[in-house]
This record gives C-alpha cells, sequence and structure tokens, in this order.
C-alpha cells in the first residue's frame, strides 16, 4: 500500500525489486505525483587504492571483502604492479627455466641421465616466461570481478582531499571521490647518474627480462638481490657476469656468515666480483659498453667492457604526478612518503603502503600492510609484525632470512647462542646431490627466544616458512628442536640447528 506524500519528499530506499528485477539502493524524490530516481554515483567509493600492485590489489580486495564499496586505480593497463609484469614473477620464470637448462646441460650426465644437442631455445624461454605473467595478472582481474572491486584503468592523481582526478587509458578524464584513499604506488629503478639507460645495451632490470640474445659479457652494477639474481640467470645461459659491489660484501642486509658464504658459492659457478668497486660513468662505441670504475676509496681507475650492462643498484618510491602537494601530504630526504604507525599520512584519511614508503621493498611486507590499512579503515585496528617478515634470494643456492642478523644483535648487547647444521650433513641433500649451504638460528641466551634464523641451501625460500611461523608465535629453538620434522627432508637441518 503506498501513502500519499507532501510535494517535494526525499526517502532513501534501501533494496526494491520489481518482478525478477533487483532495483539498487537509490534515492526517490516525490515531485507533484511522479518519482525522480537519483541512484548512487558510480564515481563514489568509501575506499580508493592508487596503484595495483601487491599492496594494492590486496588492499582493493580487502577492502571490498570487509563490505566497502571500493576501485583501485592502475595506469598500466595489467594487474600486478613491478611484481607480476617486471619483477619478482618473470625473473622466477626465468630463474627456474635457467636453472633446468644448465642442470640438464652441465649435471645429468652424473645422475646417469644422457641428454645430447641440448640448446637454448632463448625465445621460447621468453614465451613462458609471458604466459606465467598473462595468467597472472588475468588471474587478478578475475579476483576483482568476483570480490566487486572497480577496477579503473588510467593515473591516478590528487586534486583534492577526498577526490582523484583519472586520466584513462581510454583517452577520457574523470573525477573520482573517496572516503579513504590508500596510496600504494610502489617503486622504480633508482637512476645511475652518468649512465644513460637504453633498455638494449645500459638496462634495468625491465631490460634485463627481456634481452634478445644472450651477451657475451654483462657487467651488474650492484650486488644486492635483483643484481645477483638476473646476473645467474644471464651466466647459467651462457653470458660472462661480472658484478661491481660499492661495499665490501653482497646481499644488501644479509648476515655478514651468510653473505661470506654466499659470495664463495657464486664465486665457484663462475660469476665473477670486483666489491669495493665505485663506478664512475660509462660510455657506448661499437655496440660495445665500456664502464669506468675505481677503488670505493680513491685509486687507479680501471675500464671494463661489457655487451650489456645492468643497472641495479637499488628503487625509490613511484610518486611522479601523484598530486601529493594538492593535499599537503609529506615526503622525506629520500622521497618516501611519510606515515604513522598506523600507515595514515599528514591527512588522516589518507594512507599509504609499500615501497612508496618506509621498510623494506617486497611484496609480501606490501600485502601485509595493505590488509592492515584497511583493517585499520575498517575497524581501528591493524597489525604487521615487522620482525617476522622473510627476504629470498631465488639463486641456487637459495638464500633466506627473518628476523636480526647476527651483527645487529650483537650491535644490541643482548647475550646470545646461535646454532648452524650444515646441508652437508643431511640426508637429503646428500641423497640429491645439492648439499652446499647452511641453517643458522640465533636465539637469545636468557630466554631462548629465535631472533632470528638464515639459511643458505636448496629450497630456502620455502623453508623459512616455518621458521617465519616460529617468530610470529615467539619460538624458542628448543621448540623448533623438539618439533617432529618427517625424514629424510631437507627441513630436518632447521630442526638440528634448533
Amino acid at each position: 500500500m503506498y501513502k500519499f506524500l507532501p510535494s517535494r519528499t526525499s526517502f532513501f530506499v534501501v533494496s526494491n525489486q520489481i518482478g525478477n528485477k533487483v532495483i539498487r539502493p537509490a534515492t526517490f524524490t516525490l515531485i507533484g505525483r511522479r518519482f525522480y530516481v537519483a541512484t548512487p554515483t558510480d564515481k563514489e567509493f568509501d575506499t580508493i587504492v592508487i596503484g595495483g600492485g601487491p599492496g594494492g590489489y590486496v588492499a582493493a580486495i580487502k577492502a571490498a571483502q570487509l563490505g566497502l564499496k571500493t576501485a583501485c586505480i592502475e595506469k598500466r593497463g595489467t594487474l600486478g604492479g613491478t611484481c607480476l609484469n617486471i619483477g619478482c614473477i618473470p625473473s622466477k620464470a626465468l630463474l627456474n627455466n635457467s636453472h633446468i637448462y644448465h642442470q640438464t646441460k652441465h649435471e645429468l650426465k652424473e645422475r646417469g641421465i644422457d641428454v645430447s644437442d641440448v640448446k637454448l631455445n632463448l625465445g621460447a624461454m621468453m614465451k613462458a616466461k609471458e604466459k606465467a605473467v598473462a595468467g597472472l595478472t588475468r588471474g587478478v582481474e578475475g579476483l576483482f570481478k568476483k570480490n566487486k572491486v572497480t577496477y579503473v584503468k588510467g593515473h591516478g592523481k590528487l586534486v583534492g582531499l577526498n577526490e582523484i582526478e583519472v586520466n584513462g587509458l581510454d583517452g577520457n578524464k574523470t573525477t573520482l571521490k573517496a572516503k579513504n584513499i590508500i596510496i600504494a604506488t610502489g617503486s622504480e629503478p633508482t637512476p645511475f647518474k652518468g649512465l644513460e639507460v637504453d633498455e638494449k645495451q645500459i638496462v634495468t632490470s625491465t631490460g634485463a627480462l627481456s634481452l634478445e640474445k644472450v651477451p657475451e659479457k654483462m657487467l651488474v652494477i650492484g650486488g644486492g638481490i635483483i643484481g645477483l639474481e638476473l646476473g645467474s640467470v644471464w651466466h647459467r645461459l651462457g653470458a660472462d657476469v661480472t658484478v661491481v659491489e660499492y661495499l665490501g660484501s653482497i646481499g644488501a642486509g644479509m648476515d655478514g656468515e651468510s653473505a661470506k658464504s654466499f659470495l664463495r658459492l657464486l664465486q665457484k659457478q663462475g660469476l665473477k666480483f670486483k666489491l669495493n668497486t665505485k663506478v664512475v660513468d660509462a660510455s657506448k662505441k661499437n655496440d660495445i659498453v665500456y664502464v669506468n670504475v675505481e677503488s670505493a676509496k680513491g685509486g687507479d681507475k680501471e675500464t671494463l667492457e661489457a655487451d650489456v650492462v645492468l643497472v641495479s643498484i637499488g628503487r625509490r618510491p613511484y610518486t611522479e604526478n601523484l598530486g601529493l602537494e594538492n593535499v599537503g601530504i609529506e615526503v622525506d630526504e629520500r622521497g618516501r612518503i611519510k606515515i604513522d604507525s598506523q600507515f595514515h599520512t599528514s591527512q588522516p584519511h589518507i594512507f599509504c603502503i609499500g615501497d612508496v614508503t618506509y621498510g623494506a621493498m617486497l611484496a609480501h611486507k606490501a600485502e601485509e600492510e595493505g590488509i592492515a590499512a584497511v583493517e585499520y579503515i575498517k575497524s581501528g585496528y591493524g597489525h604487521v609484525n615487522y620482525d617476522a617478515i622473510p627476504s629470498v634470494i631465488y639463486t641456487h643456492p637459495e638464500v633466506a632470512w627473518c628476523g636480526k642478523t647476527e651483527e645487529v644483535v650483537k650491535e644490541s648487547k643482548k647475550p646470545y647462542r646461535v646454532g648452524t647444521f650444515p646441508f652437508a650433513a643431511n640426508s637429503r641433500a646428500r641423497t640429491n646431490d645439492d648439499s652446499e649451504g647452511f641453517v643458522k638460528i640465533i636465539s637469545d641466551s636468557e630466554t631462548d627466544q629465535v631472533l632470528g634464523v638464515h639459511i643458505i641451501g636448496p629450497n630456502a625460500g620455502e623453508m623459512i616458512g616455518e621458521a617465519v611461523l616460529a617468530m610470529e608465535y615467539g619460538a624458542s629453538s628448543e621448540d623448533i628442536a623438539r618439533t617432529c620434522h618427517a625424514h629424510p627432508t631437507l627441513s630436518e637441518a632447521l630442526k638440528e640447528a634448533g
């Protein structure tokens, strides 16, 4: 039954249905004896995420799952960010397949498998990489549809405290409004002054993932995770690889003992290293890149030649044309967006996560922050345990670690103990003829709580998960030692170290 209402009366309909058709919530205005419908705008959201990388797309999906009307803006045209498109995923495809190629060519005969006429088909290897990337990006789009996240393709710019202007990839410009905004724009390769990147001969990680042929000589500037992984790929495929590192060690933050052992293992494989070495500049002539280097402490100069130079000196926050100045959001001296412990920027309704702010530039760290930021928006509570964030280098052997290094613990003056166990004494590793490396556990000598775990060896990236779980629960080394592990497995090395 309907009642006659006074002229120009407005009311909100929570839900309605005509036949089998459901009408969306809307405001109905009665003017005279006619209803005029004003449906909610498709340009207003509870939460908008700028950036569709691991932190951004995870945050968007979580927000939608918690009942928030959510949009995610991504200018690349495909979701997944650097990690999925030109980082973690394609590099792991090349690492895995280059390892299979190298193993087939150099190791299978000793294992009783005769294979002849082994050849590299680089084009097919690149297609396999691209297939993995395409499948996963489509998968993320599928998750957006399933969870009703609005996917906006274009460049997002903050133009007001609650407004984002989007220059769409289709050429159209539109303005979206949001009660809450999450910035998750990620990072980009740090440029090197004196080296002009062309992504053909002087390349970043992006170009190094798509080389059209195996270079005879490759020079890697930077001995961090990206440089070591991609250097390993091209070395396995036949390149003569030299890594130039300004510091006296490799691994960027790795435990000192692990770094020394890792360096020896990579040198044993044939990679060359110039540590404590500074790159001055570079020039190209006749398809050769000439790189001038000198001692980091000053001294004699040397010129190195290479067909391809990979610049991998780190990454920097990406905030280009983001409009931070329009809303008064502050950055620090390194260009990172300033946030508090709950991911608020200087504007309390604008949050920031991932590579574009503080902390390790890791995809899984960004994911954890994305979920926590959304939980703060929804309920006011969220948490990320930064002492239990793992790092992995996906070379062979792999290197993985979580928690504090021995150097950091020693510097804190905290009494500690160290337990190590070599894979050379592990039954499964010896059986697989893949026994280089070790497990190292650092614990508080008074409470026995695990402070850090460092692994070099086969499947280290998978094994570190158990250590992360132990640290998340505040386990002791005795807890790990008393946990029954299947025999024979690689994970027994973690038990024995405990």
